[in-house]
């Protein structure tokens, strides 16, 4: 089938939902819907509209608010979509009730509305793309969340899906596919912000009948959940940038590598794979080009550093998560010994509308250094948490305030914990800082995988360094001494600084410990061990002298902190 009639029959469905005759109500699901019980509200309504044959009840993806969850939308007879946030199933009812009896939305609870383009909106109520948080967003890959089922490839295909694809393999070689990411300045959104299409260029020049492009889902950092966020809401979006990904490198084979457990982000994958194989656009000769290409998902345990990539591909050779020495490097040797390439979620994300719309209007957005946007994860002492995308360029405090909408408490906001565990900390002072690779490399910051705690200044910044720390050595695969024994002593100094017990000259010896780790561990997870503790000296140096003088315990729920510890044999 060609790829114009499979858009012809998604669009069919599509304008049914869309119809004056069919009221559509659609519930926000993910992670952050289904901890507040959106699969409550949405049995609650498929009951309630069991014998209205006019009424279609879908689950989702999330808007990424997450502090509006549960979150509904229904579109009345003109397409305007109205949105109820935070309702429970008391409120549900009445709402639901209300719009049967009266054909009208229910205003006491209406959160605001999405207006079509030609339609007018409803008095009273606030346009939700025009307010906070939403106006300042600017969305690429995230544009189909909370409209469209991720588990049907048809409403993903109705609003622009696989166009892309069908570009590249219809009018596009593969080597014109590869120069228009690279062109289009996309850098990898897994940290370590290199160049997307120059990484694809050393696995296109090899030649080998079996290549693999792999997925990073890992996604282990705690705070950052755009990943799993972006196969919960929308994974044909990943999953087309992973096949085009395949036909400008002329690989064989994808992998999509997801932490055992992510269940939501797992289901959405094997759905889309298979619904993809099912419109022939994955297997052989896809869409009737001669390109052939298979993917799977592969599952990990419960391992950080099985994010690292050669980590990454010892999981999926069914072997411990423990980094490789390099070189060779994936792109000579890497899974089962074929040349490999490994991308993050977000960065695939990306391509879709890069091959679509061109790398010149990608690189419209964005900054100088840094194109196109950022999916940052907002979690702590903040107003409005949730999953956003931002353009390239919006400052730190524009994001807090304008976005996030400020500190959660009464106190001011003190530091962002950013970039991960190994990412450390930044105070307040740099918070005019722009979100910009190189910009926040500058601070000493990192954007990493998104994710942005908020601390208020009720925050121990020692006790919240121990913390980091903690995780880290837990974390640690133990393979490298460096970063296996690196990690414990730092940590057991913290533990005694923080229990009035310290010694002179512990400051010291942690950043001996750390140059240490930097320049003989195998990895990045202990390459970066010492960052949080050096980011939160340069922010904070006079908290840590209050606690290195001995007589300042600091405020933490147990008076000893007594962490597991992995035994290596």
């Amino acid at each position: 089938m060609e790829f114009n009639q499979i858009k012809h029959i998604s669009l069919q469905e599509w304008d049914n939902l869309n119809s004056k005759d069919t009221i559509w109500i659609r519930v926000g699901y993910g992670a952050s819907g289904q901890a507040a019980g959106a699969q409550e509200i949405f049995d609650l309504l498929k009951e309630l509209s069991s014998d209205m044959d006019n009424i279609n009840i879908t689950l989702v993806g999330s808007m990424g608010l997450s502090y509006a969850e549960p979150l509904i939308d229904i579109k009345n007879n003109s397409g305007v979509r109205i949105f109820y946030n935070n309702v429970t199933p008391k409120i549900t009812k009445e709402i639901f009730n209300y719009l049967i009896e009266k054909d009208a939305p229910l205003s006491e609870y209406v959160f605001g509305q999405v207006v079509p383009k030609g339609e007018k909106p409803i008095d009273g109520f606030i346009e939700l793309d025009k307010s906070e948080p939403l106006k300042f967003t600017k969305q690429i890959a995230t544009k189909n969340f909370g409209s469209i089922s991720p588990t049907n490839i048809n409403h993903y295909i109705a609003n622009g899906g696989y166009e892309g694809l069908s570009a590249a393999l219809n009018e596009l070689d593969p080597e014109k596919t590869l120069n228009r990411v690279k062109n289009s300045g996309l850098r990898g959104r897994g940290g370590a912000a290199f160049s997307t299409g120059i990484k694809w260029s050393f696995l296109a020049g090899i030649n080998s009948n079996i290549k693999y492009i792999l997925c990073n889902c890992e996604e282990g950092d705690p705070g950052a959940f755009n990943d799993k966020g972006i196969l919960e809401n929308d994974p044909h979006m990943l999953l087309e940038g992973l096949i085009l990904a395949g036909y400008a490198t002329g690989a064989s084979n994808g992998h999509i590598f997801i932490r055992d457990g992510h269940e939501i982000p797992i289901e959405n994958s094997r759905k889309a794979i298979e619904q993809a194989y099912e419109h022939n656009l994955l297997g052989e000769n896809i869409l009737g080009t001669g390109f052939s290409y298979d993917v799977e998902v592969s599952l990990t345990g419960d391992s950080y550093v099985a994010g690292e990539e050669t980590a990454l591909m010892e999981a999926i050779e069914g072997k411990r998560s423990m980094p490789r020495f390099k070189p060779p490097f994936p792109a000579a040797f890497g899974l089962w010994g074929k040349p490999s390439n490994i991308n993050n979620v977000k960065t695939l994300s990306y391509v879709p509308y890069i091959i679509k719309e061109g790398s010149e209007e990608y690189k419209k957005i964005g900054s100088e250094s840094s194109s196109g946007t950022a999916i940052v994860c907002l979690s702590g002492h903040i107003k409005r948490p949730g999953m956003y995308e931002i353009e390239m360029g919006m400052t730190i405090k524009d994001l807090l305030q304008n976005i996030g909408g400020g500190s959660s408490t009464k106190n001011e906001i003190k530091l962002l914990q950013t970039g991960g565990p190994l990412g450390g900390v930044l105070g307040n002072e740099d918070f005019d800082v722009k979100i910009d690779f190189d910009e926040m490399s500058k601070v000493g910051a990192i954007l990493g995988s998104g994710g942005i705690i908020v601390a208020d200044s009720t925050t121990d910044v020692v006790d919240l360094i121990r913390t980091l720390v903690a995780f880290n050595q837990f974390e640690s695969c133990g393979k490298c001494f460096p970063c296996r024994l690196g990690n414990t002593h730092m940590l057991d100094i913290l533990n005694r600084i923080c229990n009035s017990k310290p010694k002179d000259g512990d400051m010291d010896v942690i950043k001996k410990i750390g140059n240490s780790m930097k320049t003989g561990s195998l990895c990045g997870h202990g390459q970066l061990g010492y960052s949080p503790i050096a980011s939160a000296i340069k922010y904070f140096k006079d908290e840590f002298d209050v606690a290195l003088s001995a007589n300042h315990p600091v405020d933490s729920n147990i008076d000893e902190m007594i962490l597991p510890t992995r035994t290596r044999p």
